[in-house]
């Protein structure tokens, strides 16, 4: 509670029409004290941060804070992402659901930083934040109340902008067309199209037009796994993950639709644009396929889909995630080297890789012309010893019909 004897509530704040009308209701109708934070995961100029927070105070909250946490994002989820090359329904990065999980927890060490009695955030009920948002509230700060109004009311866009009114708030609330959620990892673009099953988005519905058509090659380095330059300039790697979006969104590169199961357990269809990811997904893919054996790619693939699964149901503090999380870090100790990429208009072709552990090394022998290690009589004993299992059972089953 603070001195003027009000309760305290953490607002997760966006700036928009939903978190506006939240600071509004939450001081009139609910007699709290607001304390505001946006968290950064990319997406928003300095001019934008400036804004929010102007707007914030301009709405009544007692105290506002904009939290960049990039290198937060990196460190604890898009690594890991890119160790398990996790594309969700082999298309989509996770741009989103791997954000409102730092988000939130970001938003909990607010709540607890303030002491605050609630915490409250924007989502409404037909989509899977309300229960990423609250699934880590739940754990992470048990005992705080969640409110969430505009999920409870249900209200219509233009009755929040009433309201709003009401209370003398006069701003352009008027919708875009498309919405549009950026971040470092990918953005994502909702419309009326997505709300189909037949309809493909336009041109531009994209933030990122097509500018670029020269046809051009990427050179991305990694280190044990990790991207750690762009054509031969060393970059830590949220820099990188930039100035790949840089050279490669203007080739309109990395767009799709993606179709999937939400939490909550009807389907859902978004749109997004996400060069960098994908450019550096299937680089490291490439590299990966050169430098580590089959098995080390057949179990980091089966782990890697739990992981991905599990971070988009918001199961992100669940301890087995760290126990696969070691695993896919301890994978890529091999994985160093660069990968070419060729770019063009609406595509990549990854060209190839160098790699001081490239397993493909000459030294063996060269696939389907000439070997080292063996002669054509070991492939003959062992090719008789292989088909024991299969020469056995159709032995003893050669009369059983397959009728």
């Amino acid at each position: 509670m603070s001195s003027n004897g009000k309760e305290k509530v953490v607002l997760a704040f966006s700036g928009g029409l939903d978190t506006s009308y939240c600071v509004k209701y939450l001081i009139h109708e609910k007699g709290l004290e607001i304390y505001s934070i946006l968290v950064n995961t990319g997406g928003f100029s300095a001019e934008e941060l400036e804004e929010i927070e102007k707007r914030a105070y301009s709405l009544g909250v007692k105290e506002h804070r904009n939290v960049d946490v990039q290198q937060k994002f990196y460190e604890d989820a898009i690594r890991f992402m890119v160790f398990g090359n996790i594309l969700k329904n082999h298309s989509y990065p996770l741009s989103v659901s791997a954000e409102r999980t730092i988000q939130a927890e970001t938003v909990a060490e607010y709540v607890k930083e303030k002491g605050a009695d609630y915490v409250a955030h924007g989502s409404t009920g037909a989509g899977n934040d309300q229960v990423r948002f609250d699934f880590i509230f739940e754990v992470l700060i048990p005992d705080v109340k969640i409110l969430t109004p505009i999920r409870d009311l249900k209200l219509s866009r233009q009755e929040e902008i009433d309201y709003l009114k009401s209370h003398g708030v006069e701003s352009s609330w008027e919708k875009s067309r498309y919405s549009i959620n950026q971040g470092l990892w990918g953005t994502s673009v909702g419309g009326v199209e997505t709300l189909t099953s037949n309809t493909d988005l336009p041109e531009s519905a994209y933030p990122t037009q097509l500018t670029e058509t020269e046809i051009s090659t990427l050179k991305i380095s990694f280190k044990k796994g990790e991207v750690c330059g762009v054509n031969d300039r060393k970059m830590d790697p949220v820099s990188a993950i930039k100035e790949i979006s840089r050279i490669a969104g203007p080739y309109a590169i990395g767009r799709d639709i993606h179709v999937g199961d939400t939490i909550i357990g009807i389907k859902g269809r978004v749109g997004f644009e996400a060069a960098a990811p994908l450019l550096i997904i299937k680089g490291h893919h490439a590299l990966e396929k050169h430098t580590l054996t089959k098995w080390q790619l057949y179990w980091k693939e089966q782990l890697a889909n739990w992981y991905g699964m599990m971070l988009h149901e918001a199961q992100y503090l669940d301890p087995v995630m760290r126990n696969i999380e070691a695993f896919l870090t301890d994978s890529q100790q091999t994985v160093t080297g660069d990968v070419f990429i060729e770019l063009r208009p609406y595509h990549f072709h990854v060209k190839g890789i160098e790699s001081p552990h490239d397993l493909m090394t000459s030294s063996f022998g060269a696939y389907g012309e000439m070997n080292k290690l063996w002669s054509g009589e070991d492939v003959r004993g062992f090719t008789r010893i292989l088909a024991n299992t299969s020469k056995i059972f159709h032995t003893v089953n050669k009369d059983v019909s397959n009728d």
